[in-house]
């Protein structure tokens, strides 16, 4: 079965074919600025033959066609006929209360995410373009949304709810959501494998670190918590996101500012983080080499960036009773080891030790970088968010199901 899975951002379409259920990637690539100037496709075969085409893309439709012109044609395709797509999975970012696994979209399924657009209005917009453009460029074919927030939809109401009035999480659905719950799911099952054991008898904590970052504490092979909240920004310091702050803070500065609710929603979206502490970049390496040279932002910037994810890990230890492994995955997970060193030194008294020879300049593959004696795992496992989209749809249509 051939099944494209399609991650739409608001100037982006991320796709990967796969012929499942071998899990084998036949092409993928990047649709970039769409809408913009200089937009262009950047599209790569199994066997390695590469293409970086350019055009005038100015909607996801027009940047889908593209992708499937791209994946028909002679020099760069890997299919004769648009018939050998047998589904096409959408990464979608925010599915409410509603949906607790992936489901196959109908109209009542499109209908409940124009209904979640409030909840994430910088994501799920680009996220119903693409299934709008498969619709019409491929209506006969079958399309399964895969979300975020799925993951996290097993969390008690005690880690969900805030501690305001009751009626507005009735009225507006104000609660934490959490999201990344494709790759937490997915290191999660993978860290089980890797350690053989059980999913159902481990406590793991799964630390997605990119310019986006989570973590969460998964207890049983279920989401128990999770850093981020009703929406992306809370939780981990990020890249250009606050992470954690005091809401009273936030209305001081609108106040001392003089600014309105768009820009300080900018403000602590697009200019804050890691970029804001450091001044020098949201790029972890280049805050690193900053530092390095001697930069005392940057030096504190990446400080309070690794003791965030030690405090977190230590709650979160706490709120399952103990901790079996500690995962990294993601950019900076998979690929810098000095914040994985910062991130668990001191936490020796909870039984973790880190093998530092086996940390250092580790990049991107799955490994155990604990000590032999360490009672808690350290794992490096690279995330595949998009292997989990072809699975959950491939499921779904095999096994003649709506939703998982």
């Amino acid at each position: 079965m051939k099944i494209i899975v399609l991650n739409c951002g608001s100037s982006s379409i991320k796709y990967q074919l796969f012929d499942m259920p071998r899990q084998k990637v036949i092409a993928k690539g990047l649709v970039d600025k769409i809408g913009l100037k200089g937009s262009i496709v950047k599209h790569e075969r199994e066997d390695g033959v590469k293409a970086n085409l350019e055009g005038e893309i100015f909607d996801h439709k027009l940047g889908i066609e593209y992708v499937l012109g791209i994946l028909l044609s002679d020099k760069y395709g890997s299919i004769k006929s648009l018939e050998e797509i047998n589904a096409v999975g959408h990464r979608v970012v925010h599915g409410g209360e509603r949906y607790r696994g992936s489901v196959r979209i109908n109209d009542s399924v499109i209908d409940a995410l124009e209904e979640t657009i409030d909840l994430a209005p910088l994501h799920n917009p680009p996220n119903l373009d693409g299934i709008y453009a498969i619709t019409e460029l491929l209506p006969n074919i079958p399309q399964v949304g895969v979300f975020d927030t799925a993951f996290h939809q097993t969390m008690p109401k005690h880690s969900f709810l805030y501690g305001i009035p009751y009626s507005l999480y009735q009225k507006h659905g104000v609660r934490r959501y959490g999201f990344h719950g494709s790759s937490h799911k997915f290191v999660a099952n993978k860290a089980a494998e890797f350690l053989q054991k059980p999913i159902n008898e481990l406590n793991i904590i799964t630390c997605h670190l990119g310019n986006g970052a989570s973590i969460a504490a998964v207890q049983k092979g279920k989401s128990i918590d999770t850093s981020m909240g009703m929406t992306p920004i809370e939780g981990l310091i990020m890249g250009t996101r606050s992470g954690d702050l005091d809401i009273g803070a936030l209305f001081h500065i609108i106040k001392k500012e003089e600014i309105d609710l768009e820009t300080a929603n900018t403000l602590i979206n697009k200019h804050s983080g890691m970029l804001g502490l450091s001044g020098v970049s949201s790029d972890m390496r280049e805050i690193e080499n900053a530092a390095a040279d001697g930069n005392e932002r940057a030096q504190c910037a990446l400080q309070m960036y690794q003791y965030r994810i030690k405090k977190y890990i230590g709650s979160y230890t706490a709120a399952m009773g103990g901790v079996d492994a500690i995962v990294f995955t993601g950019g900076v997970g998979e690929n810098d080891w000095v914040t994985r060193q910062n991130s668990v030194e001191g936490l020796e008294f909870m039984g973790v030790e880190l093998d530092k020879s086996k940390n250092t300049g580790m990049r991107g593959k799955t490994m155990d970088i604990s000590t032999i004696s360490s009672k808690v795992k350290v794992l490096v496992i690279p995330t595949n968010e998009e292997l989990v989209i072809a699975s959950d749809t491939f499921e779904i249509l095999d096994k003649g199901l709506d939703q998982l």
